[in-house]
């Protein structure tokens, strides 16, 4: 089990931004299962910011919960740059927020290729009325845990940059 426990001021540093500025976020996660939303829900106050979580961990619930096209998961695969911006934009759809944020990758330690390796992780983050930004990492020797708790940090890296723009 991944300990998110290191995130916690991350975490309250992002919902204080975001009450400051009269934000709501989404959350849209494969690959970390909730726990992006979990680490948010664990701060005091996050009522006010916190709009609800998707956990879209198959294809059929990315297409199911937040209307990613079945068709571009099958032709460029549910790890990739256009299925992240896709679940990033569905989140927002599919919610009352100002913020999403979307993560789909590869956790391992099983489920890794030559052209999607283990750690492989892709970011959509959108605020209401803009486009959509993308990320891309590969956490590299790390276990599953490790992959996670990465994927979740740089999650909340991204959405607090979105907050400020």
């Amino acid at each position: 089990m991944t300990d998110l426990t290191p995130l916690e001021g991350q975490a309250r540093a992002l919902i204080e931004l975001c009450i400051a500025r009269g934000l709501k976020i989404a959350t849209a996660e494969s690959c970390t299962g909730g726990l992006i939303a979990g680490v948010l829900t664990e701060i005091s106050g996050s009522s006010a910011v916190v709009d609800r979580g998707f956990v879209t961990y198959s294809n059929e619930a990315k297409t199911e919960m937040i209307g990613v096209s079945a068709e571009l998961i099958q032709r460029v695969g549910a790890v990739s740059q256009e299925v992240a911006l896709a679940m990033a934009a569905g989140a927002l759809a599919k919610s009352g927020a100002d913020l999403a944020v979307a993560v789909t990758g590869i956790a391992g330690p099983t489920g890794g290729s030559p052209d999607k390796p283990v750690g492989l992780v892709h970011f959509g983050v959108m605020r209401r009325g803009s486009s959509a930004q993308h990320a891309v990492h590969v956490f590299a020797d790390r276990d599953r845990s490790g992959v996670r708790f990465a994927t979740v940090a740089e999650a909340l890296k991204l959405l607090a940059e979105a907050a400020e723009g």
